[in-house]
């Protein structure tokens, strides 16, 4: 067996690595401009004994960062989502992994010597943060730009096609009787990647439907935007069914930095009293008795996460709703 055959895969291992910093919620990345990338590496059998090992050296290397529990995403193995031109290097196969984890100042030190740094997810995906309403930029660009590659091509086959992208377009995006689905993240991605119109896309070599094409969010190496993708896709289904969300919180909290950290994730705006109710219903905090005077204003009560909820009950999350 030749050499080429044996490296024909190789295993990668990826994070995506999530905190809220006040009302943004963040990704760690590593590198810088248009090579900004998730934390990443190889899987060496020689040095890892798991997935989750390797995972954890190669964070701790790039960032700096040890962090806390983590869980298995997704497997990543498309042909060419890591190749370049001329590149003749091995197939990477990418177990991808997806870690919660808070801030703290001893954290920022350890991040600013590695040269990594927090970013907004919502600077990746513009249009899925509804929380000041829904984004301009759906009606604007892309809805239209989404509706011509619909269209594109003729009767037969090609019209067959075309049914089934509208079908992908009102369940993604909605419209037609179908509800924006806060959950479609990847399916949302995968519809604007087709089209032609990010810039992975463009340089994957695949053709825009726009003759000039837009800048939609901030693109990242290889397909770590769509990695980032299924991360937020599943954050965003496990707040309603699991406590997922004080991952993030401090140990004592607010009901409105709590419901901020929701609304971060969820990209949706919360009826502050309805979310109060359903966090009441839901019974997963208790008071602390003492209160918080951060505001400057009226002290607000502290709370903190009733662990005794995951004896209680299989499911215990917050099924919240858009407005």
């Amino acid at each position: 067996m030749n050499e080429d055959t044996t490296r024909a895969i190789e295993i990668g291992l990826n994070a995506v690595i999530v905190s809220v910093l006040g009302p943004a919620p963040m990704v760690l990345v590593v590198g810088s401009g248009a090579r900004e990338a998730l934390p990443f590496g190889p899987f060496d059998p020689l040095r890892h004994r798991t997935f989750e090992i390797g995972l954890r050296s190669w964070v701790e290397a790039q960032t700096a960062l040890n962090i806390g529990h983590v869980e298995q995403l997704y497997t990543f193995g498309d042909r060419g989502r890591h190749s370049q031109p001329d590149d003749a290097r091995a197939h990477v196969v990418s177990v991808g992994y997806l870690a919660l984890t808070r801030q703290s100042p001893e954290s920022e030190e350890a991040l600013t010597m590695a040269n990594a740094n927090w970013r907004p997810w919502y600077g990746y995906f513009p249009w899925e943060d509804w929380r000041d309403g829904r984004p301009d930029m759906l009606d604007a660009f892309i809805l239209p730009a989404l509706e011509q590659w619909t269209t594109a091509g003729g009767p037969g086959p090609d019209a067959r096609r075309g049914q089934r992208r509208k079908d992908r377009l009102r369940l993604s995006f909605g419209g037609d009787g179908s509800p924006w689905d806060e959950e479609r993240v990847l399916e949302r991605y995968e519809l604007l990647y087709e089209a032609g119109l990010l810039e992975e896309a463009r340089r994957d070599g695949r053709p825009c439907v726009l003759d000039t094409p837009i800048a939609l969010g901030h693109p990242m190496q290889f397909d770590h935007r769509r990695i980032l993708a299924t991360a937020i896709s599943r954050l965003r289904g496990k707040l309603k069914y699991r406590p997922v969300v004080f991952e993030l919180m401090p140990p004592e909290f607010t009901l409105t930095e709590l419901q901020g950290t929701v609304e971060a994730i969820s990209g949706r705006h919360l009826h502050k009293q309805n979310f109060r109710r359903l966090v009441e219903t839901a019974e997963l905090v208790e008071p602390t008795g003492a209160a918080s005077t951060s505001t400057g204003g009226r002290p607000a009560a502290l709370f903190r996460f009733r662990r005794e909820i995951l004896r209680e009950r299989p499911a215990p999350g917050l099924r919240v709703g858009g407005r």
